[in-house]
């Protein structure tokens, strides 16, 4: 490991990627409207409802789950009248916050969810080898001590993620019960 990180200056903070998720779609449209408490000197920090029509319904997609198709062949389709909603919707994310896989795609994104799992507030990492997530949730964790902040490590070998926070350079996924 490095004991140096590139410097972070470009942070989404997405809600709602599930539409019935709602914790992440309340934070975010509270920073839309107020972002005094997550603006920092030097950071653009960007609230982000991710997705808007599963939200208004209250339901976890529409068309398909959103977390699921930032592959390239999702994200190359071309944008035709029977495209799926997701998979629109993920296309405009990426062109916003990305291109995935760039040097200009945003630094770190949060994705909040919830899930009905006993885990309470769990970050969710895709990724061992790098540097600033890892040194990130032990600054969450001492932060929030005592109380439990486990981090839960997704990381497969051969797996490339398809989920909204792939887009960054830092995905960071925040689950709370």
């Amino acid at each position: 490991m490095s004991s140096r990180c590139a410097r972070v200056r470009r942070v989404g903070l997405f809600g709602g990627t599930h539409g019935n998720e709602l914790s992440g779609v309340l934070l975010v449209r509270h920073w839309q409207q107020d972002g005094a408490e997550i603006q920092r000197a030097g950071v653009q920090v960007k609230p982000f409802l991710t997705n808007p029509r599963a939200v208004e319904r209250c339901t976890r997609y529409i068309d398909c789950d959103l977390n699921r198709v930032f592959d390239p062949e999702s994200l190359g389709r071309p944008v035709v009248e029977d495209i799926p909603y997701e998979v629109r919707r993920a296309q405009e994310i990426n062109h916003i916050f990305g291109p995935k896989g760039s040097d200009d795609a945003y630094d770190l994104i949060f994705d909040l969810h919830n899930t009905t799992s006993n885990m309470g507030g769990t970050i969710i990492l895709e990724n061992s080898r790098d540097d600033f997530t890892i040194q990130m949730v032990h600054y969450i964790k001492n932060a929030l001590a005592p109380e439990p902040c486990p981090a839960l490590l997704i990381e497969h070998p051969s797996l490339k993620y398809a989920t909204t926070r792939s887009v960054a350079k830092h995905p960071v996924g925040k689950y709370q019960t």
